[in-house]
């Protein structure tokens, strides 16, 4: 069976179904059928995936596709590239439940802009079918970049990924939306450009008459010419990551996305950068790697500060977390570059597990600012007195952003550390002070949204105490002060939501406490990612035990 074939197939049938239907409830509930499908699909993929297996890449698909050119429909999957696939199944069904009111939304609704606190207007209503039909065409596009074993193919993938992701930011988003949705389009367009001429200058040199990755493992051989290919891949997968300095378009797009955009844009799509590093960069050009590894962990270590620092300072709770992001992306990139085993395997860990913690706290910031209508922490206070189950949801996801242990991303970021710590201790001791910095953002952002007393926003919507209103039953900012009518107060978890972030926190907690079977996956590809760069790993220094007797 076409394993692969047929993951990207349901999706992208399943999206032409949800845009045929007639209803907008229906529409949504087969897009959930759907991701369910898909969902189901890979465990019964990843059950049949053999860890130890000699074959490099499992599951796998050739055929010709452009035969003149040496292109071909190539897809398959190692231990790196099934968990990958694995996050993205798993969260796209969870993010379709949690944005099932995501493209409900009127012109009536209000909402704080980031730059003053008036109300201004939310999207006006969009097609319902329309942003799940995106979710699905989305899903099948990330599996099929993660599949990829044709570089061609990787890249046709690469890009058409930003086209279902650029609409659902510029038209379901916030009230910026428009300037954070080309901002994106831009900086993902001028990478994915410099990626395209390195492309086409590696099927140059190398001569092979093919796009085939294995087959053009290290078959650059001249340093310079690899020099100047790894910069067109890297720089791409930089913007990609986003690794600092390229990073500056995620904030804006992140902050202005529906939450459940935001889940897939910096959970899964940004690992497409780091995962490149890992995949073509030190395998398809090994001697440049070594020769820019300096370089590139500098830029990590950077971004692990600086992402840190500049996340304290931030007053909306999403660019917050986005920001967040910018410090872990440098801990992925720090990893992949380390090259050793432990690092390598780390940083791939991370990536999984920063999928769902990041998940998880855009998720919950989303229902957050679907009962008060703001993204400012300020407009906060006092939620878990009103709000017990939201405010403890937000505890865990916030202490697994700061690794601590017993939660799914302290196991990756000790990975990472210890591996860096092996070939690089000056770089890995720097690092360690994100974890610290980690603390103080996810703390206090806490401390001033959950503690205290119960704080009212600075306006009101109309409705009872307690009441969750629909879209239809919003006011503008005038009415609702006109009408004095008593502010609405902060609801806890409904069911659905409760669907949402349970999923997520149970695999926060399993994989802090039992991540053996995902690095049973994930080892076995890293050896043989590092094994081609031919550089020897570092061996624990380990005491003579008659010398140690004595």
């Amino acid at each position: 069976m076409p394993w692969l074939s047929t993951l990207m197939a349901v999706p992208v049938l399943g999206a032409v179904g949800v845009s045929l239907v007639k209803s907008d409830k229906l529409a949504k509930q087969l897009a959930l059928a759907v991701s369910l499908v898909v969902l189901a699909l890979t465990v019964v993929l990843a059950v049949q995936f053999q860890p130890a297996s000699e074959t490099r890449f499992q599951f796998a698909e050739v055929y010709d596709w452009i035969p003149r050119f040496g292109v071909h429909y190539g897809v398959g999957v190692d231990g790196i590239a099934l968990v990958l696939i694995a996050l993205s199944a798993v969260l796209v069904p969870i993010v379709i439940l949690a944005s099932w009111h995501d493209a409900d939304g009127s012109g009536g609704e209000t909402r704080l802009s980031e730059a003053s606190p008036k109300l201004v207007a939310a999207p006006p209503k969009r097609s319902v079918k329309t942003y799940f039909a995106l979710l699905l065409v989305l899903e099948a596009m990330m599996i099929g970049v993660f599949a990829a074993t044709d570089v061609f193919l990787f890249y046709v993938f690469f890009e058409a990924m930003l086209i279902p992701m650029y609409f659902m930011i510029g038209s379901y988003g916030g009230a910026q939306r428009s300037y954070a949705a080309v901002k994106f389009l831009l900086y993902s367009l001028f990478g994915g450009l410099l990626m395209l001429v390195a492309v086409i200058a590696l099927y140059v040199v190398a001569g092979k008459n093919t796009f085939m990755f294995p087959e053009l493992i290290a078959a650059v051989q001249d340093p310079t010419t690899q020099k100047w290919l790894f910069a067109g891949f890297f720089i791409a997968f930089a913007v990609k990551a986003p690794l600092w300095p390229f990073h500056t378009w995620l904030p804006d797009a992140a902050a202005q996305a529906p939450a459940g955009a935001a889940v897939l844009l910096v959970g899964v799509l940004d690992k497409v950068g780091t995962y490149g590093m890992l995949r073509f960069c030190l395998e398809l050009f090994p001697e440049a790697s070594k020769f820019f590894t300096p370089l590139v962990i500098v830029l990590a270590v950077v971004g692990i500060v600086y992402g840190a620092i500049v996340a304290i300072g931030q007053t909306d709770m999403k660019r917050l977390i986005a920001y967040t992001s910018i410090s872990h992306f440098g801990f992925i990139a720090l990893g992949v570059f380390a090259m050793t085993t432990n690092a390598g395997a780390g940083a791939t860990l991370y990536m999984v597990n920063h999928g769902f913690s990041t998940g998880a706290l855009f998720l919950i910031a989303g229902f957050l600012i679907y009962r008060r209508g703001s993204s400012r922490i300020a407009d906060y206070g006092g939620v878990q007195k009103v709000a017990p189950l939201l405010a403890g949801t937000f505890l865990i996801a916030g202490l697994s952003g700061l690794s601590l242990p017993g939660l799914s991303t302290f196991v990756s970021e000790f990975m990472v550390l210890l591996g860096t710590y092996q070939r690089y201790p000056v770089p890995a001791i720097i690092a360690t002070s994100g974890v610290v910095l980690a603390a103080v953002y996810v703390l206090w952002m806490y401390q001033r949204m959950m503690t205290g007393a119960p704080k009212e926003p600075a306006y009101a919507v109309a409705g009872s105490p307690g009441e969750t209103i629909s879209s239809e039953e919003t006011v503008s900012s005038e009415e609702a002060v006109a009408s004095k009518k008593p502010a609405l107060s902060l609801p806890d978890l409904n069911r659905r939501e409760i669907f949402v972030v349970a999923p997520l926190v149970a695999v926060l907690l399993v994989l802090g406490f039992y991540p053996k079977p995902v690095l049973d996956v994930i080892n076995p590809a890293v050896d043989k990612t590092l094994s081609s760069i031919n550089l020897e790993q570092p061996k624990p220094a380990v005491a003579d035990q008659k010398g140690a007797g004595q």
